[in-house]
């Protein structure tokens, strides 16, 4: 079974979690939970919170083995833009973009799955 973990409007922008991301997935999940706990960036940190929160989720469903589990799914998508104006000089203005950012991160137990099927 899939458990599923998700942080809606994280405050960083989608470009700078994706290559943890791309780290932890298709890992055991106790494997990627040392790894992002070794990287300083806040990134990992963020990953590393809604990678326990599946796991919770998985503890409280009901799963045989949670150190059996394995990152199936961990996405970044982007959120939306916070858009304001900063003054410069000569009465002209720049952009700013606040970007926010969706994590998914989902844990199965695939020793599971392939008995299933």
């Amino acid at each position: 079974m899939e458990y599923r973990a998700k942080h809606r409007f994280a405050d960083m922008s989608a470009r700078k979690v994706r290559p943890f991301a791309t780290l932890i997935r298709g890992r055991a999940a106790d494997e990627a939970l040392e790894l992002l706990r070794f990287y300083p960036n806040k990134a990992a940190r963020l990953l590393e919170d809604v990678l326990k929160s599946a796991l919770g989720n998985a503890e409280d469903r009901g799963a045989r083995d949670v150190d059996e589990l394995v990152v199936t799914e961990s996405r970044v998508d982007g959120g939306p833009m916070m858009k304001r104006i900063m003054p410069r000089a000569r009465g002209s203005a720049y952009p700013i973009k606040r970007r926010y950012a969706h994590v998914i991160i989902a844990v199965s137990d695939l020793a599971e799955e392939e008995a299933e099927t």
